[in-house]
Protein backbone atom coordinates (compact mmCIF):
# COMPACT_ATOMS: atom_id res chain seq x y z
CA UNK A 1 0.00 0.00 0.00
CA UNK A 2 1.61 3.24 -0.89
CA UNK A 3 2.37 6.08 1.76
CA UNK A 4 -0.11 9.15 1.87
CA UNK A 5 1.08 13.22 1.54
CA UNK A 6 0.35 13.27 5.61
CA UNK A 7 2.69 10.27 6.34
CA UNK A 8 6.08 11.18 4.37
CA UNK A 9 8.02 13.96 3.79
CA UNK A 10 7.37 16.17 0.55
CA UNK A 11 11.08 15.37 -1.01
CA UNK A 12 9.54 11.59 -0.46
CA UNK A 13 6.38 12.29 -1.70
CA UNK A 14 7.87 13.44 -4.82
CA UNK A 15 9.85 10.46 -5.63
CA UNK A 16 6.56 7.79 -4.52
CA UNK A 17 3.87 9.13 -5.48
CA UNK A 18 2.08 8.68 -9.43
CA UNK A 19 3.35 5.28 -9.25
CA UNK A 20 1.46 1.73 -10.04
CA UNK A 21 1.75 -0.46 -7.32
CA UNK A 22 0.13 -3.34 -9.12
CA UNK A 23 3.03 -6.38 -9.55
CA UNK A 24 3.96 -6.38 -12.81
CA UNK A 25 3.03 -2.74 -13.37
CA UNK A 26 5.87 -0.47 -15.03
CA UNK A 27 7.50 1.60 -12.18
CA UNK A 28 7.35 4.52 -13.54
CA UNK A 29 3.77 5.39 -15.33
CA UNK A 30 4.43 5.41 -18.86
CA UNK A 31 2.99 7.58 -21.63
CA UNK A 32 -0.48 6.59 -22.77
CA UNK A 33 -0.96 8.62 -25.93
CA UNK A 34 -4.58 7.22 -26.16
CA UNK A 35 -8.14 9.48 -26.81
CA UNK A 36 -10.10 6.73 -26.23
CA UNK A 37 -10.81 3.41 -24.91
CA UNK A 38 -13.02 0.55 -24.79
CA UNK A 39 -16.04 1.40 -23.91
CA UNK A 40 -17.05 -0.75 -20.47
CA UNK A 41 -15.31 1.43 -17.66
CA UNK A 42 -15.02 4.25 -16.48
CA UNK A 43 -12.49 6.24 -18.65
CA UNK A 44 -14.47 6.67 -22.15
CA UNK A 45 -12.52 9.52 -24.04
CA UNK A 46 -9.55 11.17 -22.33
CA UNK A 47 -10.43 14.83 -23.20
CA UNK A 48 -13.22 14.16 -19.94
CA UNK A 49 -11.64 11.13 -18.51
CA UNK A 50 -8.04 12.03 -18.36
CA UNK A 51 -5.72 9.44 -19.09
CA UNK A 52 -3.29 7.45 -16.43
CA UNK A 53 -0.15 9.64 -17.53
CA UNK A 54 -2.01 13.03 -16.76
CA UNK A 55 -2.90 11.41 -13.26
CA UNK A 56 0.00 10.65 -12.00
CA UNK A 57 1.04 14.44 -12.36
CA UNK A 58 -2.29 15.27 -10.82
CA UNK A 59 -0.92 12.96 -8.03
CA UNK A 60 2.41 14.16 -7.21
CA UNK A 61 1.19 17.60 -7.15
CA UNK A 62 -2.08 17.49 -5.50
CA UNK A 63 -0.30 15.69 -2.54
CA UNK A 64 2.47 18.18 -2.54
CA UNK A 65 -0.24 21.19 -1.88
CA UNK A 66 -2.66 19.05 0.12
CA UNK A 67 -5.73 19.18 -2.05
CA UNK A 68 -6.33 17.64 -5.72
CA UNK A 69 -4.95 18.59 -8.86
CA UNK A 70 -6.25 19.40 -12.77
CA UNK A 71 -3.41 19.33 -15.21
CA UNK A 72 -3.75 21.64 -18.10
CA UNK A 73 -1.66 22.31 -21.35
CA UNK A 74 -0.15 25.37 -19.93
CA UNK A 75 0.30 28.18 -17.38
CA UNK A 76 -2.04 30.08 -18.90
CA UNK A 77 -4.76 27.57 -19.53
CA UNK A 78 -4.77 27.16 -15.73
CA UNK A 79 -5.26 30.44 -15.01
CA UNK A 80 -8.05 30.89 -17.68
CA UNK A 81 -9.88 28.32 -16.00
CA UNK A 82 -10.16 29.95 -12.62
CA UNK A 83 -10.77 33.00 -14.71
CA UNK A 84 -13.55 30.81 -16.33
CA UNK A 85 -15.87 30.28 -13.17
CA UNK A 86 -16.64 34.40 -13.01
CA UNK A 87 -19.61 35.51 -14.24
CA UNK A 88 -20.41 38.80 -16.03
CA UNK A 89 -20.10 41.67 -14.22
CA UNK A 90 -17.52 40.07 -11.69
CA UNK A 91 -15.01 42.27 -9.83
CA UNK A 92 -11.34 41.16 -10.27
CA UNK A 93 -8.23 42.25 -7.98
CA UNK A 94 -4.93 41.77 -9.06
CA UNK A 95 -1.71 42.72 -7.85
CA UNK A 96 0.45 45.78 -9.25
CA UNK A 97 3.21 43.39 -9.90
CA UNK A 98 1.70 40.75 -11.88
CA UNK A 99 2.63 38.57 -14.65
CA UNK A 100 1.72 40.17 -17.83
CA UNK A 101 0.01 37.25 -19.34
CA UNK A 102 -2.74 37.56 -16.23
CA UNK A 103 -2.53 41.27 -16.34
CA UNK A 104 -3.47 40.77 -20.56
CA UNK A 105 -6.45 37.90 -19.96
CA UNK A 106 -8.20 40.24 -17.29
CA UNK A 107 -7.64 43.48 -19.58
CA UNK A 108 -9.24 41.35 -22.74
CA UNK A 109 -12.17 40.54 -20.24
CA UNK A 110 -12.56 43.73 -19.31
CA UNK A 111 -12.68 45.57 -22.67
CA UNK A 112 -15.31 42.89 -23.53
CA UNK A 113 -17.12 43.76 -20.96
CA UNK A 114 -17.14 40.59 -18.86
CA UNK A 115 -15.72 41.91 -15.97
CA UNK A 116 -13.48 44.65 -13.87
CA UNK A 117 -10.22 44.93 -12.66
CA UNK A 118 -8.81 46.67 -9.73
CA UNK A 119 -5.19 46.81 -8.86
CA UNK A 120 -3.69 46.23 -5.13
CA UNK A 121 0.20 46.22 -4.11
CA UNK A 122 1.40 43.29 -2.99
CA UNK A 123 2.50 43.90 0.28
CA UNK A 124 -0.67 46.08 0.77
CA UNK A 125 -1.95 43.50 3.60
CA UNK A 126 -4.71 45.80 4.53
CA UNK A 127 -5.90 46.49 1.07
CA UNK A 128 -6.04 42.79 0.08
CA UNK A 129 -7.87 41.72 3.28
CA UNK A 130 -10.78 44.85 2.24
CA UNK A 131 -9.79 43.52 -1.32
CA UNK A 132 -11.56 39.87 -0.07
CA UNK A 133 -14.75 41.62 0.88
CA UNK A 134 -15.86 42.58 -1.99
CA UNK A 135 -14.16 40.87 -5.01
CA UNK A 136 -15.03 37.83 -7.05
CA UNK A 137 -11.64 37.03 -7.65
CA UNK A 138 -9.06 37.62 -5.64
CA UNK A 139 -5.31 36.85 -7.54
CA UNK A 140 -1.93 37.20 -5.69
CA UNK A 141 1.44 36.07 -6.80
CA UNK A 142 3.59 35.98 -4.56
CA UNK A 143 6.51 36.17 -4.64
CA UNK A 144 5.61 38.72 -7.42
CA UNK A 145 6.95 38.30 -11.11
CA UNK A 146 9.76 40.11 -11.73
CA UNK A 147 10.13 42.53 -8.10
CA UNK A 148 9.71 39.31 -6.21
CA UNK A 149 7.24 41.24 -3.59
CA UNK A 150 6.13 38.39 -0.88
CA UNK A 151 2.10 38.76 0.05
CA UNK A 152 0.70 37.89 3.60
CA UNK A 153 -0.89 35.03 2.61
CA UNK A 154 -1.52 33.88 6.03
CA UNK A 155 -3.20 37.29 6.69
CA UNK A 156 -5.16 37.59 3.22
CA UNK A 157 -6.06 34.14 3.02
CA UNK A 158 -7.47 34.60 6.12
CA UNK A 159 -9.41 37.75 5.86
CA UNK A 160 -13.86 37.07 5.87
CA UNK A 161 -14.29 37.00 1.37
CA UNK A 162 -17.12 37.25 -0.42
CA UNK A 163 -19.69 34.49 -0.70
CA UNK A 164 -18.79 32.03 -3.28
CA UNK A 165 -15.60 34.63 -4.36
CA UNK A 166 -12.20 32.86 -4.76
CA UNK A 167 -8.62 33.47 -3.68
CA UNK A 168 -6.29 32.01 -6.59
CA UNK A 169 -2.55 32.21 -5.83
CA UNK A 170 -0.04 32.06 -8.44
CA UNK A 171 2.45 29.77 -6.26
CA UNK A 172 5.20 29.39 -9.23
CA UNK A 173 7.64 30.87 -8.44
CA UNK A 174 7.69 29.46 -4.27
CA UNK A 175 6.85 25.83 -5.55
CA UNK A 176 4.82 23.84 -3.11
CA UNK A 177 8.00 23.20 -1.06
CA UNK A 178 8.23 26.77 -0.05
CA UNK A 179 4.75 27.83 0.42
CA UNK A 180 1.22 25.75 0.85
CA UNK A 181 -1.72 28.67 -0.09
CA UNK A 182 -4.42 26.02 0.51
CA UNK A 183 -2.82 25.28 4.10
CA UNK A 184 -3.10 29.25 4.62
CA UNK A 185 -7.23 29.12 3.04
CA UNK A 186 -6.83 29.86 -0.48
CA UNK A 187 -9.04 28.22 -3.10
CA UNK A 188 -6.81 26.91 -5.45
CA UNK A 189 -3.06 27.35 -5.75
CA UNK A 190 -1.56 27.39 -9.39
CA UNK A 191 1.40 26.26 -10.71
CA UNK A 192 2.80 26.72 -14.48
CA UNK A 193 4.32 23.06 -14.80
CA UNK A 194 7.21 24.43 -17.61
CA UNK A 195 8.74 25.94 -14.76
CA UNK A 196 10.21 24.11 -11.39
CA UNK A 197 7.79 21.27 -11.86
CA UNK A 198 9.23 20.08 -15.46
CA UNK A 199 12.77 21.93 -14.47
CA UNK A 200 14.13 21.46 -18.25
CA UNK A 201 12.74 24.00 -20.36
CA UNK A 202 11.32 21.23 -22.70
CA UNK A 203 7.38 21.28 -22.20
CA UNK A 204 4.56 23.43 -21.26
CA UNK A 205 2.21 22.62 -18.99
CA UNK A 206 0.18 24.36 -16.18
CA UNK A 207 -1.54 22.54 -12.73
CA UNK A 208 -4.30 24.06 -10.64
CA UNK A 209 -4.87 22.23 -7.34
CA UNK A 210 -7.62 23.22 -4.59
CA UNK A 211 -9.39 21.30 -1.98
CA UNK A 212 -12.86 21.96 -2.37
CA UNK A 213 -14.57 19.52 -4.39
CA UNK A 214 -16.83 21.69 -6.33
CA UNK A 215 -14.23 23.68 -7.37
CA UNK A 216 -12.11 20.79 -8.59
CA UNK A 217 -15.34 19.48 -10.44
CA UNK A 218 -15.72 22.96 -12.02
CA UNK A 219 -12.25 23.46 -12.98
CA UNK A 220 -11.87 20.01 -14.59
CA UNK A 221 -15.55 20.32 -16.36
CA UNK A 222 -13.57 23.91 -17.97
CA UNK A 223 -10.80 21.70 -18.92
CA UNK A 224 -12.97 19.46 -20.57
CA UNK A 225 -15.53 22.30 -22.56
CA UNK A 226 -12.33 24.51 -23.58
CA UNK A 227 -10.27 21.38 -24.57
CA UNK A 228 -7.18 23.06 -22.65
CA UNK A 229 -5.41 19.17 -21.82
CA UNK A 230 -2.23 18.74 -21.04
CA UNK A 231 -0.17 16.32 -23.73
CA UNK A 232 0.57 13.34 -22.83
CA UNK A 233 4.34 13.46 -23.40
CA UNK A 234 4.45 16.95 -21.60
CA UNK A 235 2.61 15.08 -18.68
CA UNK A 236 5.44 12.42 -18.72
CA UNK A 237 8.02 14.71 -18.92
CA UNK A 238 6.92 16.54 -15.89
CA UNK A 239 6.18 13.57 -13.66
CA UNK A 240 10.02 12.78 -14.60
CA UNK A 241 11.37 16.17 -13.77
CA UNK A 242 9.54 17.23 -10.56
CA UNK A 243 11.43 13.64 -8.89
CA UNK A 244 14.20 16.39 -8.47
CA UNK A 245 12.68 19.38 -8.11
CA UNK A 246 13.79 19.23 -3.73
CA UNK A 247 17.24 18.49 -4.94
CA UNK A 248 17.38 21.17 -7.62
CA UNK A 249 15.11 23.81 -5.86
CA UNK A 250 18.04 23.15 -2.36
CA UNK A 251 20.65 23.65 -5.05
CA UNK A 252 19.20 26.83 -6.81
CA UNK A 253 18.30 28.49 -3.81
CA UNK A 254 21.59 28.24 -2.16
CA UNK A 255 23.30 29.58 -5.33
CA UNK A 256 20.66 32.79 -5.65
CA UNK A 257 21.53 33.57 -1.73
CA UNK A 258 25.33 33.88 -2.61
CA UNK A 259 24.85 35.70 -5.75
CA UNK A 260 22.11 38.34 -4.22
CA UNK A 261 24.94 39.13 -1.84
CA UNK A 262 27.14 40.03 -4.30
CA UNK A 263 25.21 41.53 -6.41
CA UNK A 264 24.26 44.06 -4.12
CA UNK A 265 27.44 45.03 -3.46
CA UNK A 266 28.30 45.52 -6.60
CA UNK A 267 29.20 49.54 -7.82
CA UNK A 268 27.53 49.08 -10.91
CA UNK A 269 24.24 47.41 -9.86
CA UNK A 270 21.78 49.56 -8.41
CA UNK A 271 19.29 47.47 -6.60
CA UNK A 272 19.85 43.71 -6.14
CA UNK A 273 16.10 42.13 -4.57
CA UNK A 274 16.25 38.70 -3.31
CA UNK A 275 13.21 37.91 -0.61
CA UNK A 276 16.30 36.18 1.43
CA UNK A 277 18.36 39.07 1.33
CA UNK A 278 17.75 41.45 4.90
CA UNK A 279 17.74 44.56 2.40
CA UNK A 280 14.21 43.41 1.13
CA UNK A 281 11.68 45.31 1.86
CA UNK A 282 9.30 41.91 2.82
CA UNK A 283 12.27 39.81 4.69
CA UNK A 284 10.26 40.05 7.11
CA UNK A 285 6.78 38.61 5.91
CA UNK A 286 8.96 35.87 3.67
CA UNK A 287 10.88 34.43 6.65
CA UNK A 288 6.84 34.20 8.30
CA UNK A 289 5.44 32.74 5.48
CA UNK A 290 7.89 30.86 3.17
CA UNK A 291 10.43 27.70 3.94
CA UNK A 292 12.84 28.97 1.20
CA UNK A 293 13.61 32.08 -0.65
CA UNK A 294 13.17 30.29 -3.96
CA UNK A 295 15.94 30.43 -6.69
CA UNK A 296 14.87 34.04 -8.87
CA UNK A 297 16.51 37.75 -8.37
CA UNK A 298 16.09 40.87 -9.98
CA UNK A 299 18.53 43.78 -10.06
CA UNK A 300 18.81 46.71 -11.55
CA UNK A 301 22.22 47.95 -13.49
CA UNK A 302 23.91 51.38 -13.20
CA UNK A 303 23.92 51.83 -16.61
CA UNK A 304 19.98 51.74 -18.01
CA UNK A 305 18.22 49.18 -20.51
CA UNK A 306 21.11 49.74 -23.40
CA UNK A 307 23.93 48.55 -20.49
CA UNK A 308 21.51 45.71 -19.41
CA UNK A 309 20.95 44.31 -22.71
CA UNK A 310 24.57 44.05 -23.63
CA UNK A 311 24.80 42.06 -20.15
CA UNK A 312 22.30 40.09 -21.57
CA UNK A 313 24.26 39.26 -24.69
CA UNK A 314 27.77 39.24 -22.97
CA UNK A 315 26.79 36.57 -21.15
CA UNK A 316 28.39 32.83 -21.81
CA UNK A 317 27.16 30.15 -19.15
CA UNK A 318 24.05 31.88 -18.39
CA UNK A 319 21.36 31.75 -21.04
CA UNK A 320 19.97 34.50 -22.58
CA UNK A 321 16.36 33.28 -22.31
CA UNK A 322 13.14 33.61 -20.73
CA UNK A 323 11.23 31.44 -18.35
CA UNK A 324 12.88 30.05 -15.13
CA UNK A 325 12.90 27.51 -12.86
CA UNK A 326 15.35 24.80 -14.80
CA UNK A 327 18.07 23.55 -14.32
CA UNK A 328 19.61 25.57 -16.27
CA UNK A 329 20.17 29.23 -15.23
CA UNK A 330 18.67 32.11 -17.49
CA UNK A 331 18.49 36.21 -17.31
CA UNK A 332 16.42 38.70 -19.32
CA UNK A 333 15.68 42.47 -19.17
CA UNK A 334 12.11 41.45 -18.47
CA UNK A 335 11.10 45.31 -19.35
CA UNK A 336 11.83 45.19 -22.85
CA UNK A 337 8.46 42.29 -22.85
CA UNK A 338 5.13 44.41 -23.83
CA UNK A 339 2.96 45.06 -20.96
CA UNK A 340 5.87 45.38 -18.40
CA UNK A 341 5.90 49.49 -18.30
CA UNK A 342 5.82 49.56 -14.58
CA UNK A 343 9.52 48.30 -14.50
CA UNK A 344 12.58 49.47 -14.01
CA UNK A 345 14.10 49.85 -18.26
CA UNK A 346 17.71 48.45 -16.60
CA UNK A 347 15.99 45.02 -14.23
CA UNK A 348 17.48 41.78 -15.09
CA UNK A 349 15.34 38.71 -14.09
CA UNK A 350 17.85 36.06 -13.13
CA UNK A 351 16.41 32.77 -13.00
CA UNK A 352 19.53 30.33 -11.02
CA UNK A 353 19.85 26.94 -11.68
CA UNK A 354 21.73 24.26 -10.88
CA UNK A 355 25.64 24.84 -12.06
CA UNK A 356 28.60 26.22 -9.56
CA UNK A 357 27.63 29.21 -7.83
CA UNK A 358 31.00 30.69 -8.46
CA UNK A 359 31.04 29.53 -11.70
CA UNK A 360 28.03 31.62 -12.64
CA UNK A 361 29.30 34.95 -10.85
CA UNK A 362 32.22 34.88 -12.50
CA UNK A 363 30.13 34.77 -15.86
CA UNK A 364 27.79 37.28 -14.63
CA UNK A 365 30.70 40.21 -13.07
CA UNK A 366 32.41 38.87 -15.90
CA UNK A 367 29.63 40.24 -18.45
CA UNK A 368 28.76 43.28 -16.36
CA UNK A 369 32.95 44.37 -16.73
CA UNK A 370 32.63 43.90 -19.96
CA UNK A 371 29.55 45.48 -21.51
CA UNK A 372 30.70 48.75 -19.30
CA UNK A 373 33.64 49.10 -20.76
Amino acid sequence: MKKSPSEIKPESWLVSAGRASEPGAPLNVPPIPASNFIIGKERVYSRDDGTPTWEALEEVVGGLESGKSVAFASGMAAIAAVFDQLAVGAVIVLPDDCYQGVAGLAAEGANKGRWSVQRVAVDDTAGWISACGVADLVWLESPSNPLLTVADLEAICAAPRKPGAIVAVDNTFATPLNQQPLKFGATVSLQSATKFIGGHSDLLGGIATTNDDAVWHALKKSRELTGATPGVFEAFLAVRGVRTLALRLQRAQQTAMLLAERLEQHPLVTRARYPGLPSHPTHATAQRVLKGFGSIISFDLRGGAEFADAVCQNVRLIRHATSLGAVESTMERRAAIPGQGHLPPSLIRLSVGIEDADDLWNDLNSAIGASAS
